[in-house]
């Protein structure tokens, strides 16, 4: 069986690890592309209700019986799960949409299952390392499968899910058919994800019996080194993936890659990276995170299209907040606050007067956290000092958009 859905122009995930960055740090970045009018919004959960089982978005699975993380995410906002986010471990995770060949039983993806959405939460919410959340996810895939509607309102759209996930150590690719996967892991450069399969040779870890079971499927004929892309895929948009493999080549050849670097990958038109509002497949949200020992810091959007949005800083600190302007109310357009001011003045507008006054605040807030990461690896600031930091950002946005 093949699945007929046009597969659609979607996301795509990035990480630069040293030698290649600023200060050794890692920077990940993502842009979720996501269905016209569907709002994502940016929500911390530090202290969340918990029973011996847990309703995702369309199962209900067992509960951890260890502690949660305090996590941060951009969702889009009908779901439990997230496109991608961060958790007090200074752990970040994006997924994207691939299609496989292995669409039946296990693999049809038109089941109800977990969504790769929720997968990231949970990766998110029970791992306390990139390689710990990768084994978050891989054992529940195992256990309950992937699969169901992606969309609220369109019950064709489904897929297969690959990640990437990343600590201040290190990074690692994972890429699913079914319950069957593969990981890759990244240990300095770049590397990036669209929405194809990637993972050829270099496996690092796999789901037990992968091999056997690619040959049973008669995806492999058992000789030579074992393929994964090339047993598993269907095809996917592997320009777009060239063409950010192509910007991160660019943009880090001077070992000095940053935040900013990131933000300007993201923002990147012409490679179908970073889409517009009336894009069929919009540039939902944004998210670029700096992850470091000394202070892992992560930037928002909550806004489409991060060309003309402003990232917005996050720390995780014992009383760290977010803006209940980006959270959606529980109506049927689900628009919080900032989506719709920036739509009505910022997108339809095409305001280029709000977007460089946010530019500019956004690049004066890059050196103010560069200047505060200093001062608290010499214990000259203290980090509850960011307790409100994206608090006030975002209201500081909404007072420029309405005053403008």
């Amino acid at each position: 069986m093949k699945f007929t859905t046009q597969m659609p122009r979607s996301c795509d995930t990035f990480v630069v690890l040293p030698p290649l960055t600023n200060r050794n740090v890692v920077i990940f970045g993502k842009n979720s592309d996501r269905p016209q009018n569907e709002v994502q919004e940016v929500v911390l959960s530090t202290d969340r209700t918990r029973n011996s089982k847990l309703k995702c978005t369309y199962i209900t699975i067992d509960e951890s019986p260890n502690p949660l993380n305090s996590i941060i995410l951009s969702k889009p906002a009908w779901m439990w799960g997230a496109e991608m986010g961060a958790n007090d471990k200074s752990v970040v995770i994006g997924n994207e949409a691939v299609w496989t060949n292995n669409n039946e039983g296990d693999g049809d993806a038109r089941q109800k299952r977990l969504l790769g959405m929720d997968l990231v939460r949970l990766g998110l919410e029970r791992g306390n390392s990139a390689e710990e959340a990768l084994d978050v996810i891989t054992s529940l895939l195992e256990k309950y499968g992937q699969g169901g509607p992606c969309s609220e309102y369109d019950d064709s759209h489904f897929y297969h899910n690959s990640f990437l996930i990343a600590d201040c150590k290190e990074a690692w690719v994972l890429e699913t058919s079914g319950k069957l996967w593969a990981a890759e892991k990244i240990a300095s450069g770049y590397r990036n994800i669209s929405n194809g399969l990637t993972i050829k040779t270099k496996i690092d870890k796999h789901s037990e019996g992968l091999f056997e079971k690619a040959e049973c499927m008669g995806v492999w004929d058992g000789k030579g080194k074992f393929d994964f892309c090339n047993a598993f895929s269907s095809g996917g948009d592997e320009q777009r993936q060239q063409e950010g493999e192509r910007l991160l080549k660019e943009s880090s050849a001077g070992n000095n890659f940053d935040v900013k670097d990131m933000f300007n990958v993201l923002r990147h038109k012409e490679s179908g990276i970073c889409r517009a509002c009336d894009d069929t497949f919009p540039t939902q949200g944004s998210q670029v995170s700096l992850l470091s020992s000394d202070m892992s810091v992560h930037w928002f959007t909550a806004t489409p299209d991060p060309s003309i949005s402003y990232f917005k800083p996050f720390v995780f600190t014992p009383n760290a907040q977010v803006s209940s302007h980006t959270e959606s109310p529980k109506d049927p357009k689900r628009e919080h606050n900032l989506y719709k001011l920036h739509t009505e003045n910022v997108a339809k507008s095409n305001n280029d007067k709000v977007t460089e006054l946010l530019r500019e605040i956004e690049n004066g807030g890059l050196s103010e956290i560069a200047d505060f990461i200093q001062k608290y690896a010499k214990k000259e600031k203290t980090v509850n000092e960011l307790d409100d930091l994206m608090k006030k950002c975002v209201e500081n946005e909404i007072q420029i958009i309405t005053s403008s």
